[in-house]
């Protein structure tokens, strides 16, 4: 039985530009579904598609037993959408933008003030609730526009890079957000750049690259394919680089997807993937003691978002200005809940 969301072979071309190739996703009712991947890597054509923002050129696509290509505004009716980028109206107040969106899902108006004040709170707007949404932050409209996608409580929700311009501390409220509405039964799918994100909210992750799901799983099982840890050490003397690699290959793990010791000649920085925790590393330390190479740091570390690209694509998640450019074009925005997509 297919998942709350449930994609077959999503292809979707601009031009020349074959955004998506090929697309396969799952997601259990119930659960979060990283979509992790570079700018440019699919991320976003794949949520406008499964939102109805985009018509595939070919496959299959079901949301919340919803057929996304013959349905497409029982679709919107059952889910919430937060971009890239918060859509806000500037000259209303954030109690305002919350109300106008409760009337739009056609909510009566008493229910809609008393959620618009249920959302101000939860999201730390309650004292800007009276202000103009131009005077506040970055950080407050996103969190704005993320509690104008939650207005009607929807069962799937698509979250589109939902942390950027949050600062660590409403980047933490809103992952106690996230894990509340999953507590309650709602499904979620979540793109991100940052695998931090991911491993903090997704039960599953599928890394994205040139349209193409090109691996998926836990965020354990994902760093597995590129190395457990890494050690970085970070030699006091230039000309100890080449000793202290060569030290630290005999350690490397190998294999596929472990990926390679590497060097950062300008920071004296020699990484290598190991197994071993730091039980390995107190070796590495007195071996590096014995042959006096002295250094200035030296630590173990998770794989990193480059790491995990790095092992798997050969290249390393370069960071574009738009995720897909031709997609902008034809969709707009595609930054909008709901009934705001209905046209």
């Amino acid at each position: 039985m297919p998942g709350a969301i449930h994609a077959e072979g999503l292809v979707k071309t601009f031009g020349d530009v074959r955004a998506l190739d090929g697309v396969d996703l799952d997601v259990p009712e119930g659960t979060v579904l990283g979509l992790l991947g570079p700018n440019g890597a699919g991320k976003t054509t794949t949520v406008r598609c499964l939102t109805t923002l985009l018509r595939p050129d070919s496959g299959k696509a079901v949301v919340a037993g919803l057929d996304v290509l013959e349905q497409p505004d029982a679709v919107r009716r059952s889910i919430g959408l937060s971009g890239q980028f918060a859509a806000v109206d500037e000259y209303l107040t954030g109690r305002e933008n919350l109300r106008m969106v409760g009337q739009l899902y056609q909510m009566p108006a008493k229910a809609a003030k008393v959620r618009a004040d249920e959302l101000l709170e939860q999201f730390h707007l309650a004292d800007a609730a009276d202000r103009t949404a131009k005077t506040y932050s970055g950080g407050m409209r996103r969190r704005l526009d993320l509690a104008a996608a939650l207005v009607v409580s929807p069962p799937v929700m698509f979250m589109d890079e939902p942390t950027t311009g949050l600062d660590p501390r409403n980047r933490q409220q809103l992952w106690g957000v996230i894990k509340q509405l999953v507590s309650g039964g709602t499904t979620l799918l979540l793109t991100t750049q940052y695998l931090e994100e991911a491993d903090h909210l997704a039960h599953d992750i599928a890394v994205v690259d040139h349209g193409r799901v090109i691996a998926q799983g836990t965020s354990d099982q994902l760093k597995a394919r590129t190395g457990g840890e890494r050690v970085e050490v970070v030699v006091h003397d230039r000309e100890h680089i080449r000793a202290a690699r060569a030290l630290l290959d005999k350690y490397s793990l190998r294999g596929p997807g472990a990926g390679d010791t590497t060097v950062e000649d300008h920071m004296r920085k020699i990484t290598t993937p190991v197994s071993g925790g730091a039980k390995l590393l107190a070796e590495i330390i007195r071996e590096l003691d014995s042959r006096g190479i002295e250094i200035d740091d030296i630590g173990l570390r998770r794989p990193t978002l480059d790491d995990v690209f790095l092992s798997l694509t050969g290249h390393v998640a370069e960071i574009k200005d738009e995720d897909d450019g031709a997609a902008q074009d034809t969709a707009g925005h595609g930054h909008r809940h709901g009934k705001e997509a209905v046209k």
